[in-house]
C-alpha cells in the first residue's frame, strides 16, 4: 500500500485566473511507514508571483527565475506519484493547480490526477472526526500533539512531512516504525507479541515483615473509619 502525502505552494488561490504552482513536496509512505523517498522541487511559474502570496511562503521571484518549467518535471512528478494514494489537506485545492498545470501542456498524455491516484481529502476526514471545530493544518497539529515548531512559513514539503504525522495520528498511529523480519511485522499487525523464553526469570520481591505489619495496620486503621472490615 503506496501513500503519497503531497502539499503545493502557489502565485495565488486561483488556477483559472491564471495562478500556477511553485512548489510540490511530497514524502511516501508504505505500510503506514516514512521511507524517505521524498519529491520535492520548486517551479517556474511563468508570471510575477504576488507580495501577498511571498509572505505566505517566503518563495521569491527572484529565487524561482532560475528553476525549471512545470513542463520539464512532469514526467518525473507523474512517475512517482502514479499508482498511490494521495494524500492532502483540502484536495480540491492542489488538485485543481495540478490539473491546469496538466492541461497547460502542449501535449498532455497525462489527462487528470485522478486518473493515475486515488485521492484522500484529509480536511474531509478532519471535520467528519471533529465537526464543529477547527481543522486546518496548525489546529489538528495542536489538537494531535504533533510538533509544527519548524513551520514558521509555508512550505510544500514541509506541510506534507506535518501532514505525514497528523494523518497517522488521526488514522490510529505509526505501527510500524521497527520491524524486523516478518515475524515481527506480524506481530505488531495482529497486536500480539511474543515473550522470548530466553529472557532472565522475572525477580520476585516479597514484603518484609515490618511492610506487612503496617499494611495490616493501614488496614484497620481504613476498618475503624469505613465501619467495614477491610482485608486484602
Amino acid at each position: 500500500m503506496r501513500q503519497i502525502i503531497l502539499d503545493t505552494e502557489t502565485t495565488g488561490v486561483d488556477p483559472q485566473n491564471g495562478d500556477r504552482i511553485i512548489e510540490i513536496g511530497a514524502v511516501e509512505l508504505i505500510k503506514r511507514r516514512l521511507t524517505h523517498h521524498n519529491y520535492h522541487q520548486y517551479i517556474q511559474p511563468e508570471r510575477e508571483v504576488p507580495a501577498d502570496a511571498i509572505a505566505v511562503h517566503g518563495i521569491t521571484n527572484e529565487f524561482l527565475v532560475d528553476k525549471p518549467l512545470f513542463a520539464d518535471v512532469v514526467e518525473a512528478f507523474m512517475a512517482y506519484v502514479s499508482g498511490a494514494e494521495l494524500i492532502i489537506h483540502n484536495a480540491p485545492f492542489d488538485v485543481g493547480f495540478i490539473n491546469m498545470e496538466l492541461a497547460r501542456l502542449k501535449h498532455n498524455r497525462w489527462g487528470k490526477i485522478e486518473d493515475h491516484c486515488t485521492i484522500t481529502d484529509t480536511l474531509k476526514m478532519a471535520r467528519k472526526t471533529y465537526p464543529g471545530q477547527r481543522n486546518s493544518l496548525d489546529a489538528l497539529c495542536k489538537r494531535l500533539m504533533v510538533d509544527n515548531s519548524n513551520r514558521t512559513l509555508h512550505s510544500a514539503l514541509i506541510d506534507s512531512e506535518i501532514l505525514a504525522d497528523v494523518y497517522l495520528a488521526m488514522t490510529g498511529g505509526q505501527t510500524k516504525l521497527i520491524l524486523s523480519g516478518d515475524e515481527a511485522a506480524n506481530e505488531l499487525q495482529t497486536g500480539q507479541q511474543k515473550i522470548s523464553r530466553d529472557r532472565l526469570p522475572l525477580k520476585v520481591l516479597y514484603a518484609t515483615d515490618g511492610e506487612l505489619t503496617r499494611h495490616q495496620s493501614k488496614l484497620e486503621e481504613i476498618s475503624k473509619k469505613s465501619g467495614q472490615t477491610i482485608s486484602w
